[in-house]
């Protein structure tokens, strides 16, 4: 049963990317680069959801864009900042940010991943913990190693680690993002 639900909301978040065409374009062009276990992570996903169960019919990008992949044999941080530079020629308009996976786990004083959904379960929020990627030219695959039962239920709630031992930075994030303003059917759970 939960399964079926896990299925059902999948594809209910790939339809909504879907039917965001800059949000579709930007998922072909990170597409293009066929890096390792590459996804556009967190808010890109997060917020066109969110919007999407607000009823907006515009969902803008803002921020930046979260591309997330893993590849151990290859975690310079320079390789990166290329992938970021390559990206920015493609599509200037966006505010890109790559991060291998394989080298996260040292700056969060985490075990090594052993992917990038992996690394996602060591993210502050549940809802955040979400990711897509387009996969031949007319799919879309959701990752979301916490499930997706928060993210479409406007649940905000920190993840395990971000309950008691990083709870202030959870905090920090609630206040400075200002997510219940901007959609204010969230419903905030302490866990």
């Amino acid at each position: 049963m939960a399964g079926d639900r896990l299925m059902d909301h999948a594809m209910h978040v790939a339809a909504i990317l879907r039917n965001d065409a800059f949000r579709w374009h930007l998922l072909g062009v990170v597409a293009e680069l066929d890096l390792p276990d590459c996804w556009i992570a967190a808010g890109f996903v997060r917020n066109a959801v969110w919007d999407s169960l607000h009823k907006r019919s515009e969902s803008p990008v803002l921020g930046d864009v979260d591309v997330v992949w893993f590849d151990r044999n290859c975690s310079d941080p320079a390789r990166d900042r290329a992938i970021e530079h390559t990206l920015h020629t493609t599509e200037p308009t966006i505010d890109w940010s790559v991060k291998n996976q394989a080298r996260m786990h040292i700056r969060n004083g985490d075990a090594p991943y052993q992917s990038a959904t992996d690394a996602m379960r060591h993210w502050p929020e549940t809802a955040t913990a979400v990711a897509a990627k387009r996969v031949c030219s007319d799919e879309c695959e959701i990752a979301s190693p916490l499930g997706l039962d928060d993210l479409i239920g406007l649940v905000l709630r920190p993840t395990i680690k971000f309950t008691v031992q990083k709870r202030s930075i959870f905090e920090e994030r609630v206040r400075s993002k200002a997510w219940r303003r901007k959609w204010p059917m969230l419903k905030c759970e302490a866990s």
